[in-house]
This record gives C-alpha cells, structure tokens and sequence, in this order.
C-alpha cells in the first residue's frame, strides 16, 4: 500500500517518476489565466485567516459544502471565519474521487507543511497551525506566488478598468518578484441583451477611453484604445465567455442600427445580438493579430442557472454548469473570417464540454500555419474537467489530432493564491501519460527529448506563445 499523497503521487512506474521528478518539478509557471484580483498583488496583501485565504470566493469549495447539505449561512452567510472552515473540513472526507480532495491536501502540504488529512477532528489543529504561519511576512500574496515559482500571472480585467494596481506594481516590481498582466475580457460590451446594462458600461467605457461613444465606430475606436492601454502593461491575451460561437454577418449600416437600438435601450432581437456580437468579436479578434495577442475563448458555460441564489449572491457564486449547444460550424466561420482578412490571431480553444474535444482538435487543424508553433491551441481542461480524467483526455485527444508537444498547458483560472499547486496535479497527470507510453514501448525511452517536452509544456511554450515581457526562465 502506498502511502496518502507521498513524492511518487500518481506517477505508477519509473518513467513517469523520472519524467516528473527530473524534468517537470523544478520548472517555473506562467498562470496565463486567472481571476486573482490585482489590488492583491500590488499591495502584496495578507490574510486575515486560513479561512479568508482558502475559502473567500471559491465557488468550487461552496458548491462542494452545499452538495455535503452545509447551511448557505455557513458558506457565504458572513466574512469567512473558523465556523466556515469548519464545515470546509466536514465537508473534505467525503470528497474522495473529487481533485478538490487532492487539492486540499496538496495546498495543506505545500504551503503549510501540513501533511496530517484535514477532518472535523483535525480541524481546530490545522486552523491554528495555518493562521500561525500566514501572520508571518513570507506569507503575503506576493512571497506565495514565488513560493511556487510563478513567473507570471494574467488577471482578469474589463477594458473600462483603470488598471490603476497594473500601473502601480509595474512601477514598483523587484527583480525576482512576478510579473502581473492584465488580461483583456470586453464581455459587457458585447451584452446587448441588456441596452440598460449596456449603456451604463458603455459610460464608463468612455470615462477610461476618454473619448465619446456615439456610434458603433465610436465603439470600436475606444476598445481599441484601451486595447493599446493594455498592451502597453505588457496584456498579450484576450479572454471571451461565450455560451457558444456566434458566426452572424451584417453590413456596417446594421451595425449602426443595432447600435442606435442599443443607445436608446430598444432591446434588439437575437439575430442582431448575435451580429452585434459577432462584429465585435472580430474587431478584438483584428487587434489581437495586429499587436501579436492571443484570443481565448471559453465556451460552453450556462451561467447562473439557480435564479434566486443568483439574486442573492449575484455571479461566479457556482450555479453554472456545462451546456450543449453546437459549436462547429458558427467556430469555423467565425475563424474563417479572420482568416479571409489574413487577421487570424493565436487562438485559444476552450470548451467546458468535454464532448467537444474531438471537435475543438479538428477545427484547430484547419487554420494552423508557420507564423507560430500550434498557432491554434486546444486549452487545458478547464472548470468541471481540471481533475484526473479529464486532464488526461483532453491530452489524449490533442495528441490523437495535434502536436501535444507544442501544448501551452495547465491555468488555474482560480481566485486563490493558495490554488498554484494545481499546476503541480497536471504535471504529474502528464508525466504519468507519457512515461505509460514509454513504458507500454509506444515511444522510445529517449528522457532527454520526452523530458523535454515536459518542460516545454510547463513553461517553456506559454512562455514562447504569450511573449509577456519580463518573464525569466
């Protein structure tokens, strides 16, 4: 029996073992996605306690307590405290056969030298041990992120953001410390199913363009501004949610209609939302290609299902969930017609639907050229398939239908400076893969170049992909 969690976790044979602990373990991370929020890291701030640092908007540990029956007032009821940790550790045994049971431990480990199975029994134990250490000075956001090696993180911001944290570390960041990008996600601008919504974001928009927003040109002008604004804080990535691809074409006319719809909160109907939307996406996608970003896009997510808990808690509060609309043929014309313009820029393809993997590596394909290696990338698995099994298909399919080696790799999209050690979790569930195959004798034991593009798949491709400046090796 094999001890819980020990040095040769989910690494079975000695390939995977020497791929993992001789070539993937000590290499850095480029967090190119997630959702830690800037004010953070400019401050280097501190946190309260275990609960504050662990269980503060994780709505994967929420939906996790409310699945094991814990009280709502116990969850989001009140600033997290011991009584929310608490039934985080009732909650955490009854977990096995969920990542969040490994990542628990793994983050109990790593960064607290907890090596003891968190429960209601050790609850009170671990709660005073974790608070201990996160009063000292190396636990601020930012000695937590070089902890684990992180070279650079891409937050997640608006183009209406001030982006006033960015500037301000920027201005103030060590050698050694790590780098914070913004991310661009212009989501709101798209929202023209609510004109009342959307024309108090378009106000702010103006406000960090400085310029007016009256026509649908004027829209575009200033998303490109601020798109350059972003650039020039070293962004080189996009971030889009999306239901599912939209692929309506229209002329420029149309588009001023729809916006003049828009401007006088006339709500259009859904064939003009999906062109507005579709026009704009292309617009950010021309400016990506332009200034040599790459564009995410992340489908397959229906949000805010429970209606009443979406009142009271508003979003990313965990009730979405996986949907299954089509996404082939609006992807390939929408990608198509970046192509036609010869603006196609590095695209990122994400789907929360693991039934679309297959249909995400096929499309990929058709637009890959030699401007850049995998130009087209399939993404990690993301949000409802980041564990085992689906870690492991989502590889197994980019290597059944694209060049694995050539993989940007693992993201957190987490809001949890304590989340890091789930990029450890991929590497050891990619370097179990391929040592399986050098084991099975269906790839020669050549460590030197599997090692290789282990690394590569670590770090060294996100590094070359994204080119966000001031990244060391």
């Amino acid at each position: 029996m094999k001890s819980f969690l020990n040095a040769d976790f989910l690494l079975p044979d000695e390939s995977s073992r020497r791929l993992y602990h001789d070539y993937a373990a000590q290499m850095p991370i480029i967090d190119y996605h997630c959702h830690l929020p800037p004010a953070d890291i400019a401050t280097d701030a501190h946190f309260r306690n275990m609960a504050h640092a662990w269980l503060g908007g994780d709505h994967y540990k929420w939906r996790a307590m409310r699945s094991n029956g814990v009280p709502e007032a116990d969850i989001t009821g009140h600033e997290p405290d011991y009584q929310t940790f608490l039934a985080w550790a009732r909650t955490v045994p009854r977990l096995i056969g969920n990542p969040l049971y490994h990542w628990t431990h793994l983050e109990l480990q790593r960064y607290f030298g907890i090596d003891e199975p968190l429960s209601e029994k050790t609850a009170a134990k671990i709660w005073e041990a974790c608070n201990a250490q996160l009063a000292g000075q190396e636990f601020g956001a930012r000695a937590l992120l070089k902890r684990m090696k992180v070279r650079a993180v891409g937050t997640t911001d608006d183009p209406a953001d001030t982006l006033e944290h960015h500037i301000a570390y920027a201005a103030k960041r060590q050698p050694g410390d790590p780098v914070m990008v913004p991310s661009y996600r212009p989501d709101k601008a798209l929202a023209a199913e609510d004109p009342v919504a959307w024309n108090a974001y378009i106000a702010r928009l103006a406000i960090a363009a400085d310029q007016t927003i009256g026509s649908y040109a004027d829209l575009v002008s200033a998303l490109d501004k601020r798109h350059a604004a972003f650039h020039a804080l070293g962004c080189r990535a996009s971030d889009h949610a999306l239901i599912a691809p939209v692929a309506t074409f229209v002329t420029a006319e149309r588009l001023q209609a729809i916006f003049a719809k828009l401007l006088n909160k006339v709500t259009p109907d859904q064939d003009e939302i999906d062109a507005f939307r579709t026009a704009l996406l292309l617009e950010v996608g021309r400016m990506n290609a332009r200034r040599g970003w790459a564009m995410q896009l992340h489908m397959g997510c229906i949000r805010n299902l429970n209606a009443p808990m979406f009142a009271k808690l508003g979003p990313d509060t965990g009730f979405d969930a996986v949907t299954d609309e089509r996404i082939a043929r609006n992807l390939g014309l929408f990608m198509n017609a970046l192509q036609v313009d010869g603006l196609l820029p590095k695209t990122i393809l994400y789907s929360l639907n693991p039934n679309d993997l297959e249909v995400l590596g096929t499309i990929m394909g058709c637009f890959q050229d030699d401007t850049v290696p995998g130009k087209i990338q399939c993404g990690s698995a993301w949000w409802f398939n980041d564990h085992i099994d689906g870690m492991r298909r989502q590889m197994v399919s980019l290597g059944n239908l694209g060049v694995l080696s050539r993989f940007v790799g693992m993201l957190t999209d987490s809001r949890s400076f304590l989340s890091f050690p789930r990029h450890e979790y991929f590497r050891r569930i990619l370097c179990a893969l391929i040592g399986g195959w050098i084991e099975n004798g269906e790839v020669p034991a050549d460590f030197e170049t599997f090692g290789g593009y282990v690394q590569d798949i670590c770090f060294r491709n996100a590094k070359q992909y994204f080119a966000i400046p001031g990244v060391e090796d």
